[in-house]
């Protein structure tokens, strides 16, 4: 006599094992490849990066390199010059763009714009419209001066000052969309009441319109500044670090020691940034657990 085992379920049919089913199984199977994936070309790379730099005569070496001093003070001036600017007018032009007239939506239309085509054709563009030379810009300068105009990306101060522009220009519709969708978020009642009092426009943005979008304004500045820390197009793109690699961040200077095949440097550069971002991080999370 054979006997056949049926499962604990009583549906005649036997699992993989003890702990899998055959649909568990078959997820698993399927799920493989991309771990593999993300273990040899993720995680090994980044590890081994990591190994490289964990010696301290890196940093020794790193510290005593002129250019990553002069990386560090762009990326600060980046971050606390060009991260207010572009959230303060982010907020100035939400106010703006909020009014319901028709002219003014077809304007968000393009306002838009930057943000959404892609960064390499748009700050190339721009960069052969700087070109001292035969650049656009310059040429409309002479038209109407007669005069050269000035040399703009060979001067470093002027490189860095057009390069945080460039960045502004490019996110600011984004953090505008954002703080839009945060006025409009704000009952009409309290604007009204605000009427009734007697209350300015200022008094009403002082006391109804900021109480209302603090938190979301720190909070998306952090953010802000957490991902220009890793903004590379804005630079790179546009200077490439020149002139004499004085216009370089901290997101542009790997780049520049792979290319001198000091890989230990180029991830010392990166290990170097965390101290900036960590603190962000933690502050921004401690807002948003409140």
């Amino acid at each position: 006599m054979s006997s056949i085992a049926l499962n604990p379920t009583g549906t005649g049919r036997t699992p993989v094992s003890a702990w899998m089913t055959p649909w568990q199984a078959w997820g698993l199977i399927l799920i493989v490849p991309y771990v593999l994936v993300f273990v040899f070309f993720v995680l090994y790379p980044i590890g081994y990066g990591f190994w490289l730099a964990r010696r301290p005569e890196t940093y020794a070496h790193l510290f005593e390199d002129p250019i990553f001093v002069r990386s560090v003070v762009n990326t600060l001036v980046f971050l606390i010059v060009a991260i207010n600017l572009k959230m303060m007018i982010a907020l100035l032009l939400s106010g703006f763009f909020v009014q319901a007239r028709t002219w003014i939506k077809w304007l968000s239309v393009l306002f838009i714009l930057p943000w959404a085509v892609p960064s390499i054709p748009t700050i190339m563009s721009l960069r052969f419209m700087l070109n001292p030379e035969w650049g656009v810009i310059n040429q409309l300068i002479f038209r109407l001066t007669l005069e050269d105009g000035p040399n703009w990306l060979n001067d470093p101060t002027i490189a860095l000052g057009m390069a945080m522009l460039v960045h502004i220009w490019k996110s600011l519709p984004f953090w505008t969309l954002i703080l839009i969708a945060a006025r409009l978020s704000i009952p009409d009642d309290l604007y009204e009441a605000a009427s009734v009092d007697g209350a300015t426009r200022f008094q009403k943005f002082r006391f109804v319109t900021w109480p209302s979008m603090q938190t979301l304004y720190v909070t998306c500045t952090i953010l802000s500044m957490i991902w220009t820390l890793g903004d590379f197009n804005s630079v790179y793109l546009l200077t490439g670090g020149g002139p004499g690699d004085l216009t370089h961040v901290l997101a542009t200077l790997g780049i520049r020691y792979l290319r001198l095949d000091q890989v230990d440097l180029s991830i010392g550069a990166i290990v170097v940034a965390m101290p900036l971002v960590l603190p962000l991080v933690y502050f921004m999370m401690k807002r948003l657990s409140r």
